[in-house]
Parts: C-alpha cells; structure tokens; sequence
C-alpha cells in the first residue's frame, strides 16, 4: 500500500516541477537552447502527470462500477 501512497507525492511533485519550469519560460532570461531543454522536460513532465490523473480516474470508475447504486458524475471545473 506504500506505493500507492508515493504516487500522489509523486504528481504533486511533478506539478510543482513543472510550475517552477513555466516559471522559468516566462522570464525569458533563457537562451533558446536553455528554452528548448525546459520546453522538452515541461512537456514529459506533462505526459506524466496526465498519465497519473487518467490511472487515478480509471481506479474511481473501478471502485464506483463495484457499487451499483452509485454512478459517475461529469466534474464540472469552476473557473472562478
């Protein structure tokens, strides 16, 4: 059960990573190797971390399709 525990920590730590990566972009104080590098971690870091949430959304339809009175609702993400 430890790795499932690590797995969250794992994405939040990718997020963040990838925050402070965009970060960098947008200051532009890069050469445009330096740019391209980061551009290439941003968008592994990316794939990985749509990677977790699909594996995360594919265990909650498991665990929902085990109880036949519960079903999927669509999430609606509020802007606000």
């Amino acid at each position: 059960m430890s790795g499932n525990r690590s797995q969250p920590k794992g994405l939040e730590k990718s997020l963040a990573d990838l925050e402070a990566l965009v970060q960098r972009l947008e200051e532009g104080e890069l050469s445009l190797e330096a740019a391209l590098k980061e551009f290439e971690k941003g968008v592994k870091l990316t794939r990985e971390c749509q990677a977790a949430l699909q594996e995360a959304a594919q265990k909650v339809e498991i665990l929902l399709s085990k109880d036949d009175k519960t079903a999927p609702v669509a999430f609606e993400a509020d802007d606000a």
